[in-house]
């Protein structure tokens, strides 16, 4: 049995160590954290709490190391650290340990905010009589002002503190913080304090015990340190990072993937958005983010390693974080082209767009398998399957859910399929009842849209015009999904809203053709349409069997029989496109359900 080893260990650190280190650059930031946001109230907040030796919560580190590798950078306001290589990088304590380093130890104004997010830039400073003061809440003692050093009010006609001049610190008795840490500073001033006041005994005892009670508890301030060694895994380090943020915002693993190729000088920020101009020229590629992105990246290394290795196929998070870079050169040119590829045999499908796309997540491994294929994807036999295994997806709506165990289990599937393999499990799993026709409602279901792209490739022609749906005419005559027996006929029928509001009813037609429509029944606008169109009956009804639409029941405003029938071939073309039977279309219960009109 293997032991186990510890990734992480504990310290306290002083606090003014950990300063020192931001100040050398021994301790840095990983290039993925966000940028240094606490507001003036914060500082002054966790001033007067390091003041009274309060805990201001544990710091978390990472030893540098080959294991993981990220791009650093120093802190803010840290400029002496520019170019220095870190020993560790701080995970959690940016905001804290910023706060401390510009209000403690730097010398210049902080460049901070107000509560209204106002840019404002403040030195700080410790009251020292209140600071000695029992009754006075130890926050109010911390001074913030502005860079000019003077408080004022009446729009800034009346002075209310001065702290301009060394002197004036002496007489208001108001200790600059930048000399906490400084000991030739600290010395300075507190003999000049002295010095300024004559070496008044009450003084000299204020400011010796300011020294005993608030200077020396800084000097022994520790923070407690968790410490991840060299040895933690970067899937850690990004569960790590996500479970201690306290700002609200999660880290992608594309912001850690960066991080980790900026340490080898490559920008993968720049590289994806160079790339993603191209794939948002194609209408249907505009929903792959770079989280998806990514992940078709990793499926397809993780599938090739198998071939050679016989290693397990996967694209889980740890997976995609463990991409090298010259993996990552090699296959996002190959991905680049399978989604291209894709997007062209989704359009051959009649899905144009991400509005018509089922599922945005079964972009991966269609990628990933067109990327793999390369030339062959050019053989219509492959490209049927290929097909029939992508609608037993989103007819069976099997990509509704965490899909990256799926997303494995189709490319091996399908690409084994391809040579000759069993069918794959996507194929094998696949089921549509026929009563879900009732209960899609709406686009938000895979099912639905994927049943109007089956329409269109059908050949369905709009009622107005006789046009089929191209990739040019679903744009410039604006086809969207349509009522064939208009909601307000068949709410003022009392038709069953199950039936009239269902895919059964509904049609991909244009606006113009939906204008048409209005709120008519079936046998008065199809009068119109013959009568201003010009459109024979013949015509009319060809156009009709190209939805697969009765059109005798249509024309009789035989809403029954309507539903009966368009019903039954709908099943049909959701067999053809599955290529796998449909059972439970004579059940007793569907054809009640669908005979049931009101």
């Amino acid at each position: 049995m293997t032991p186990h080893v510890s990734t992480f260990e504990t310290a306290e650190p002083a606090l003014l160590e950990l300063l020192t280190h931001i100040h050398t650059g021994k301790a840095q930031l990983p290039d993925f954290q966000r940028g240094w946001v606490w507001d003036d109230n914060h500082i002054r907040s966790l001033i007067a709490s390091v003041s009274r030796s309060f805990p201001i919560g544990a710091v978390m580190t990472m030893a540098v190391g080959e294991n993981v590798r990220f791009r650093p950078r120093h802190f803010e306001g840290a400029d002496e650290a520019k170019g220095k290589q870190p020993e560790v990088l701080v995970l959690d304590g940016q905001q804290r340990l910023t706060s401390m380093y510009l209000s403690l130890f730097s010398k210049g104004p902080v460049k901070t905010q107000t509560e209204k997010k106002q840019e404002i830039f403040r030195y700080y400073y410790l009251d020292i009589a209140k600071c000695l003061d029992p009754t006075e809440d130890r926050f109010d003692a911390v001074v913030s002002i502005p860079e000019t050093k003077k408080l004022t009010s009446d729009f800034g006609r009346r002075i209310d503190l001065d702290l301009s001049t060394r002197e004036h610190e002496y007489e208001q008795g108001m200790y600059p913080l930048p000399a906490i840490f400084d000991p030739a500073a600290h010395m300075e001033w507190t003999n000049g304090y002295k010095l300024h006041h004559q070496h008044e005994q009450t003084k000299t005892q204020l400011i010796d015990q300011f020294n005993m009670e608030i200077w020396l508890p800084f000097q022994q301030y520790k923070v407690p340190v968790i410490r991840l060694t060299k040895e933690t895994p970067k899937e850690a380090v990004c569960q790590v990072f996500e479970a201690v943020n306290t700002g609200g915002v999660s880290l992608s693993v594309f912001e850690l993937l960066t991080a980790t190729f900026a340490s080898d000088n490559f920008h993968l920020r720049d590289d994806w958005e160079s790339k993603k101009k191209t794939l948002y020229d194609i209408p249907a590629l505009k929903g792959v983010d770079e989280s998806s992105y990514l992940t078709a990246i990793t499926l397809l290394t993780s599938y090739q390693k198998q071939q050679s290795t016989n290693s397990a196929v996967s694209c889980k998070r740890k997976d995609v974080l463990n991409l090298s870079l010259s993996e990552y050169q090699e296959n996002s040119i190959l991905i680049i082209k399978g989604l291209k590829d894709a997007a062209q045999l989704l359009a051959k499908e009649k899905i144009f767009d991400i509005k018509t796309i089922p599922y945005q997540t079964q972009m991966i491994p269609l990628s990933a398998i067109c990327a793999f294929l390369g030339q062959k994807l050019q053989n219509d036999t492959i490209k049927s399957k290929i097909m029939q295994w992508y609608w037993c997806g989103v007819l069976g709506e099997l990509y509704g859910g965490a899909n990256e165990t799926r997303y494995a289990l189709d490319i091996t599937g399908v690409l084994s399929w391809l040579n000759g393999g069993e069918i794959p499990a996507t194929i094998r799993d696949a089921n549509f009842s026929p009563l879900r026709l009732l209960t899609l409602q709406s686009r938000l279901s895979a099912a639905y849209k994927g049943l109007m792209a089956l329409l269109m490739k059908k050949g369905g022609c709009d009622f107005v015009n006789g046009d089929p749906v191209d990739i040019q005419t679903y744009f410039d005559q604006a086809i969207d999904i349509h009522h064939i027996f208009p909601k307000a006929y068949c709410e003022k029928q009392k038709y069953r809203r199950e039936l009239w509001n269902s895919v059964i009813n509904k049609a991909p037609l244009s606006s113009r053709t939906n204008r048409v429509i209005g709120g008519y029944k079936p046998s008065t606008y199809i009068e119109s349409i013959q009568k201003q169109e010009k459109i024979s009956p013949d015509r009319l009804d060809e156009i009709f069997l190209s939805h697969l639409i009765d059109p005798g029941k249509i024309r009789s405003d035989d809403f029954a029989g309507f539903i009966e029938h368009r019903a039954g071939e709908l099943l049909t073309i959701i067999e053809q496109a599955m290529g796998k039977t449909i059972s439970g279309r004579d059940s007793e219960e569907y054809l009640r359900e669908i005979k049931r009109i009101q």
